[in-house]
Formats: structure tokens, C-alpha cells, sequence
């Protein structure tokens, strides 16, 4: 994913970081979510400073298990859209079926998305693979993405299996390849 001269800024896309994922007892818990939410915070501060697009996308599913009025679906307090950050709500595991959030990317061009955050094997994924088929360029960070613990095998291989599947359709990169050591983005 390289930059050209006439691309617009990478968009970074926080995904679903919901105090849902914090709560222990819960399936949906992400054991190493304290590292994770810390190399968001710091892509989040990195774009902040660039004054470049940020984007938070929030699950907030349809089904009959799943209570809206639950403080679960709370954003992190820490890494939660500020003012003029552009926030959506998605009932499928895409971004993409927020008619709001795909109705924007459709009128963004030469678009290069960033993503980080929780739900690597279900909102990650499916975003990436519908921008895919939009045209749409994805990286996600590799260091800077988790998903709940499965359901056999250990956390760090099922992560591995997601990320190996998401660079079929998109890029994939460390924070530290990311950020690069002069500070400066290279997606």
C-alpha cells in the first residue's frame, strides 16, 4: 500500500472498542486487551496530531441475546471519538452494513484505511474483505488487533490464523513497520 502524491491521508478505523471486550466472565473477553488498547491509543494519538481522518465503527448487533441498553456496548473511556471524530454503528459484523459508514467510503477516493482494534475474526475481517470488493485499500496492525478467546487451540495461534486469512485481502503490518522510525506513516 504505498502512498502517492495524489492520495488523501490514511484513515485510521478504531473497530468496536467496547467495554464489552473488558469485562471478564463475559465470551467476548480479550485476555491481552490492555496491549492492544495501548497501541491504539498510540495510533490514535500518532493520527490525532496529523490532524488525519479518524473513524471508530461500534457493533451493535440485532439479534435477541444482544441488550442495547446495556452499558457493555460503552465505548472505552480512553479511546472513545472525541469531537469531529466520525463514529458509526454496525448491526453485521462489517463496518459496511452501517449504510451510513459505506455511503462515506463510497464518496472517499484513492482511500487507505488503517485498522486496529477488537473483533479481529469478525469486524476486522469482514470490513476488510468488503472493502476488498469495493476497491478499498486495508492494513491492519498486526500488533494492534485481537478477537475473543476461541473456542479450542490457544489465543496467539487463532490470532495468527485470522491475520494469515486478512492478508489475502488486505495488508498487514506491525505498528513499529507502520510508524517506521522517523515517526512518519507508511501504508
Amino acid at each position: 500500500m504505498l502512498a502517492s502524491l495524489d492520495d488523501d491521508p490514511p484513515i485510521l478505523i478504531c473497530a468496536d472498542l467496547q467495554a464489552e471486550y473488558l469485562t471478564e466472565g463475559r465470551c467476548h473477553v480479550i485476555t491481552d486487551a490492555d496491549a492492544i488498547m495501548s497501541r491504539c491509543l498510540e495510533l490514535m494519538t500518532l493520527w490525532r496530531g496529523q490532524l488525519w481522518p479518524l473513524m471508530h465503527v461500534k457493533r451493535i448487533a440485532q439479534a435477541a441475546w444482544f441488550n442495547p441498553a446495556s452499558n457493555l456496548t460503552d465505548w472505552i473511556a480512553e479511546l472513545k471519538p472525541r469531537p469531529g471524530e466520525l463514529a458509526f454503528e454496525h448491526p453485521l459484523p462489517s463496518a459496511y452494513s452501517s449504510a451510513r459508514f459505506a455511503e462515506y467510503m463510497a464518496n472517499m477516493r484513492n482511500i487507505r484505511c488503517v485498522l486496529a482494534g477488537f473483533s479481529l475474526d469478525e469486524t476486522i475481517l469482514s470490513t476488510v474483505v468488503d472493502g476488498f470488493h469495493r476497491s478499498h485499500r486495508y492494513c491492519i496492525v498486526s500488533d494492534a488487533v485481537a478477537s475473543r478467546r476461541p473456542g479450542v487451540g490457544d489465543a496467539a495461534s487463532y490470532k495468527q490464523a485470522v491475520v494469515r486469512v486478512i492478508a489475502n485481502f488486505a495488508g498487514v503490518q506491525g505498528s513499529s513497520e507502520l510508524i517506521g522510525s522517523s515517526g512518519k506513516v507508511t501504508v
